[in-house]
């Protein structure tokens, strides 16, 4: 599903095997005449106002996209009277700020959300929930923890770095790296092993149940970028931006993942070593050919 202004960078290499159809999550008409015509046997709901930062400034952008276009999907969905698997794909964001106590955290950890995108994420998780026990529409929700990667957006901290680091080797800005706050801790998670575990859901996940998925490389947020650094011979400094500082933060997210093993036997396999040096081999080579992609904007 994709708009006529969605970038198609990220498909190109298969874009030949793929049938794109137009709409919009905020369409229910659109939706509806697709799934009719197409009746999906699996749908990956990953459409949304996906950037924390932004949901401050735009919350009820965030909250429409996320939640009422998660509503207009599964509306369309039962009014078309199909029966397909539907991938939810909530966040850990929706623990918000958890206790020492609550690590690592469970799927039965309570929901604090710290961010209307947090927020928006539980509006999505929860009406998910509500559509398999109302109208059992087949909801299978998974609540993913840090993932990073080679084309991951650059408003996701990681990539975020690397995409500076590039643009300083390239010489296309100063030798600075704004960050924001590099002490939360995180556990890491390739993007790659995030889709092959997204994969596994419908073949091997009961419907109406929530997953968390996670990988097994736990650090601060400084610790990683001092690991992204150690792949690059250019002398960087590094400097807070005030910009990049949340109003509210999630320090601590270090999840459970043995309920979506049990279920599927999967396991991260890619190390945060390969991620990092991947990711920032990626923007080296995007930034080279493209040099005004350097540009930043900070939402």
């Amino acid at each position: 599903m994709c708009r006529w202004r969605s970038p198609r960078d990220n498909i190109s290499r298969i874009y030949n095997k793929l049938v794109l159809v137009d709409a919009d999550l905020g369409d229910l008409s659109a939706m509806l005449r697709h799934f009719k015509s197409i009746k999906p046997d699996i749908i990956f709901h990953l459409a949304a106002q996906s950037y924390v930062l932004t949901s401050f400034n735009s919350p009820i952008q965030t909250l429409t996209t996320n939640v009422i276009g998660t509503a207009n999907l599964l509306e369309a969905v039962r009014i078309a009277e199909i029966d397909p698997i539907i991938h939810i794909c909530s966040s850990s964001e929706v623990y918000g700020q958890v206790a020492e106590d609550d690590i690592p955290i469970k799927e039965s950890c309570p929901l604090r959300p710290a961010s209307p995108y947090a927020v928006s994420k539980v509006g999505e998780d929860m009406i998910a929930y509500q559509y398999w026990l109302s109208h059992k529409i087949k909801t299978i929700r998974t609540r993913m923890f840090t993932h990073t990667g080679p084309k991951r957006g650059d408003v996701f901290a990681m990539s975020f770095f690397a995409k500076q680091v590039a643009a300083a080797e390239l010489g296309l800005k100063e030798p600075v790296v704004s960050v924001g706050n590099l002490k939360s801790v995180r556990t890491f998670c390739d993007v790659r092993d995030a889709v092959r575990a997204y994969w596994l859901l419908p073949f091997k996940c009961q419907p109406g149940a929530v997953y968390n998925i996670g990988g097994n490389r736990t650090m601060t947020v400084g610790e990683a970028l001092e690991l992204l650094l150690s792949f690059s011979k250019a002398s960087l400094e590094i400097k807070v931006d005030p910009k990049l500082i949340r109003p509210s933060d999630v320090t601590l997210q270090i999840p459970s993942t043995e309920k979506f093993h049990h279920d599927t036997g999967w396991e991260p396999e890619i190390p945060l070593e390969k991620t990092l040096e991947d990711m920032l081999s990626y923007w080296r080579a995007e930034l080279k050919g493209n040099p005004w992609k350097s540009l930043t904007v900070i939402k």
